[in-house]
């Protein structure tokens, strides 16, 4: 594969000149020019030319950017590299070595972005709940908001993406809170029940003798019944958080986590996500209790119901670990005169979440984990000891609260936690 470049002498005084007429911003494309007329991309050094086009992936290759640099006698030639890079197989091939990992939520919600970005599928409250928190203390846990897109004549919230400062990242999604449906959605089930047959198919896949026989005979069942289930069958209800989805570094991946609910099984899930690394789980750790004092601290947590959201752990084989709160399409503003405490059991009507409690069972179960690898340093396996001694498993007052559904009654016992809250503000470096 080469390009249709002249590559004569000329064209060294063109680029000189390029580069002394260039804002300091786009010298990097101009270079990058430079060396694709000057080298050509012939396919004898294939590692030359996927660093060339791993650099191309970078930058903004757009028509009106080049105009701004390029003389007009240069702009077809541009368009040729231009349209080579995005639609080269060595960028497709780099692209795919760090993906935006879905492992929750709608498939087809995601999809790769320009120059580090994800695009998500556009929703007003997560609009409105990213361009909030870009002003919040929350900020540094959250992914960098980059406004709204349109695409395929489709709008979609740009962000940053998170997995682009990793190498073949381990990818891990927590569901936090005691529920994920909106008060709302019960509102409307009861007034207009509508049934979902895709819901049913999901609930038997796992537990046929759950659905009622009306809901048999029907073969469907409505969303917040089967929201309702997944959190009583799971550890949502009892522990204020659920894994939704693992995704290692050597490509094992899986989201068969729905009925994963006692704590040592979580452990030992927790254990293989982070490869018994102390290191890896001393940084998650921290990271948590950074999260949940700024949480503590938040002016948009106090008033907002999170539902639906979780944590993004994410670390690789060079020991880089980091976590982020992800998904606000369901998060609310509440009314003027309520705040949520977000530890508080959930009663209709009061719009609590679960988060903190969540937050303080999930920082507890991984404080608990008994380190297996000898190959991080002393100073952060006795980080793990000490907040494993230090930290009691939360003592638990339980709420029993029966919500009705057109179909059915379900009855879910949501577990109070009595943890102190945490007035650290460590972060990771």
């Amino acid at each position: 594969m080469s390009l249709e470049i002249d590559s004569s002498e000329g064209n060294t005084t063109t680029t000189k000149n390029m580069k002394e007429n260039a804002p300091t911003s786009v010298l990097s494309t101009v270079e990058l020019a430079a060396k694709l007329s000057n080298n050509g991309l012939d396919g004898q050094d294939s590692d030359s030319d996927d660093s060339l086009l791993e650099e191309c992936s970078r930058i903004c290759m757009c028509e009106k950017c080049m105009e701004k640099i390029l003389p007009k006698g240069r702009i077809s030639s541009w368009r040729k590299i231009r349209n080579m890079v995005h639609w080269s197989p060595f960028v497709q091939s780099f692209r795919k070595r760090y993906p935006w990992v879905q492992l929750a939520g709608h498939q087809g919600s995601f999809q790769a972005g320009d120059f580090g970005t994800i695009l998500k599928k556009h929703t007003v409250k997560e609009e409105k709940a990213l361009t909030k928190l870009m002003t919040d203390i929350l900020r540094p846990y959250i992914p960098e908001y980059k406004g709204v897109v349109e695409r395929n004549s489709e709008k979609h919230v740009q962000m940053q993406d998170l997995l682009g400062d990793f190498d073949n990242p381990s990818v891990m999604d927590c569901k936090i809170g005691t529920r994920t449906y909106l008060e709302e959605e019960l509102k409307k089930a009861r007034e207009k029940p509508k049934l979902r047959k895709d819901m049913y198919q999901k609930m038997i896949e796992i537990d046929p003798k759950e659905p009622t026989p009306e809901e048999h005979a029907l073969g469907a069942i409505t969303k917040p019944r089967y929201m309702q289930w997944r959190e009583h069958v799971s550890s949502s209800a009892t522990m204020g958080f659920r894994i939704e989805g693992i995704k290692k570094g050597d490509g094992h991946s899986s989201r068969d986590y729905k009925t994963v609910r006692d704590r040592e099984q979580i452990k030992d899930c927790f254990n293989m996500f982070s490869d018994g690394d102390a290191g890896i789980q001393a940084k998650y750790i921290r990271r948590l209790k950074a999260i949940r004092a700024t949480l503590e601290s938040s002016e948009f947590f106090l008033k907002h119901e999170v539902i639906g959201s979780s944590l993004l752990f994410v670390h690789d084989k060079n020991g880089k670990a980091s976590i982020w709160m992800i998904d606000f399409g369901k998060t609310t503003p509440l009314a003027e005169d309520l705040t949520n405490d977000h530890r508080t059991p959930w009663v209709e009507g009061n719009h609590e979440d679960g988060y903190l409690f969540g937050l303080d069972c999930l920082i507890d179960t991984w404080s608990e984990l008994k380190p297996q690898s000898v190959s991080s340093s002393p100073s952060e396996t006795n980080l793990i000891s000490t907040d494993a001694t230090s930290s009691s498993v939360p003592s638990s007052s339980s709420t029993t609260t029966t919500t009705s559904s057109p179909n059915s009654v379900v009855t879910t016992t949501t577990a109070q936690s009595s943890t102190t809250k945490s007035n650290s503000t460590e972060v990771l470096s």
